[in-house]
């Protein structure tokens, strides 16, 4: 029987080539760009002198045109070594997406390349009252003329300062509700675009992470990338395809910990042999490997129904962002607990690895809502 459950070896040969270079460019500095809360500049330079920065750009803007499950396996074997890392080319697909959603081929043209080219596209939706309740959002924009002038902020943005693009959500009536939110890029260059402090984060250190300001920037009618209404439709949209990146995240971030772990339970020893002979850690070790195996069955299925467009995709987006990112939280916790005192401190990558994990199940829509939108579109199996 053909094998259904086999990755086809493009998709094999990319994780080899990845995670060569992971191991190699990214791994060395991931310690350091933790700890001293910096970004990963020597991550982004080797992504994108791979080309794996914006690899999923279609190639008519100069991309590679990757595949959903493509994208997926890049993100997860950078964050195999470095979650902060991991979030460059996640955060670019989740700026991005929108415009390649809804954006015109004149608009696609102006920006896209200019991603592909390393100036990275940050998304613009919560607020410090509108998180789960993105339809609360006050960001305001209000015509002017032809175009639009934008005022408000925005709370939690990843990348911020870094990205040179910034897909926004705007409410231009607020008496429409959710029906009156529009979708705009702002450029790092515009006029009344500004700041706040990085947030001092328990994980993902070196992705900055920061409160977006705008003040009276001045809008012309082509930086509008949705239908005028439309931008609240659009960001979730976006969202059904983008939470299978912090899947992937949080499955990379798993496997990272679980290589660690298998690794020290061959190398420790204790009462005359190795801690992996005792079966309290090879019963901790064989349910991580069982968790890992279906997170990433469910998350690559994910994958391709996202690319393929299929109709229960949010209902499997939500399910792999929420089982993954739970599974990589217990991963994680009992790869610490198999390195025990030494899984404490960072001379091991495990508990940075615990509280990057902490976060995938929070951002793009914490783990209550994922079950909240799974509950609302249960798949139904046609016999």
């Amino acid at each position: 029987m053909e094998n259904l459950f086999d990755l086809p070896s493009e998709y094999k040969e990319l994780r080899a080539s990845v995670r060569a270079l992971s191991t190699k460019e990214i791994a060395p500095f991931a310690q350091s760009v933790d700890e001293d809360h910096r970004y990963p500049q020597e991550a982004a330079d080797a992504l994108q002198k791979a080309g794996l920065s914006a690899a999923h750009v279609p190639t008519q803007y100069g991309g590679d045109g990757a595949d959903a499950l493509a994208t997926v396996i890049i993100i997860e074997e950078v964050a195999r070594v470095c979650g902060a890392s991991s979030l460059i080319p996640a955060v670019n697909k989740l700026g991005s997406l929108p415009l390649i959603l809804g954006g015109s081929d004149e608009q696609k043209q102006r920006w896209l390349p200019q991603l592909v080219a390393g100036k990275g596209f940050s998304y613009c939706l919560s607020e410090s009252d509108a998180g789960s309740d993105a339809s609360a959002l006050r960001t305001k924009v209000v015509r002017d003329g032809d175009g639009w002038i934008l005022n408000g902020s925005k709370k939690w943005i990843s990348n911020a300062g870094e990205s040179e693009y910034y897909t926004v959500i705007a409410q231009g009536d607020a008496s429409l509700g959710s029906k009156g939110i529009t979708a705009f890029i702002v450029e790092k260059s515009d006029p009344g675009l500004t700041f706040g402090a990085p947030e001092k984060k328990m994980g993902f250190r070196g992705s900055p992470t920061r409160e977006v300001y705008f003040d009276n920037i001045k809008l012309d009618d082509n930086r509008r990338i949705s239908d005028i209404g439309g931008g609240y439709s659009l960001a979730m949209d976006t969202l059904d395809h983008t939470r299978i990146t912090i899947a992937a995240q949080a499955l990379g971030l798993a496997q990272g910990a679980f290589d660690v772990a298998t690794k020290y339970s061959h190398e420790r020893k204790q009462f005359g042999k190795e801690i992996f002979d005792f079966q309290g850690i090879q019963f901790m070790l064989a349910d991580m490997a069982m968790n890992i195996e279906a997170a990433r069955q469910l998350t690559y299925a994910a994958a391709v129904k996202s690319e393929n467009g299929e109709k229960d995709l949010r209902f499997f987006s939500a399910a792999s962002k929420c089982f993954t990112s739970d599974m990589a939280m217990k991963v994680t916790q009992d790869a610490i607990q198999v390195l025990g005192g030494y899984g404490y401190v960072s001379d091991y990558p495990v508990e940075r690895m615990m509280r990057d994990a902490k976060l995938t199940q929070i951002y793009e829509g914490t783990n209550q809502i994922q079950r909240i939108v799974m509950a609302r579109n249960l798949p139904t199996i046609n016999v």
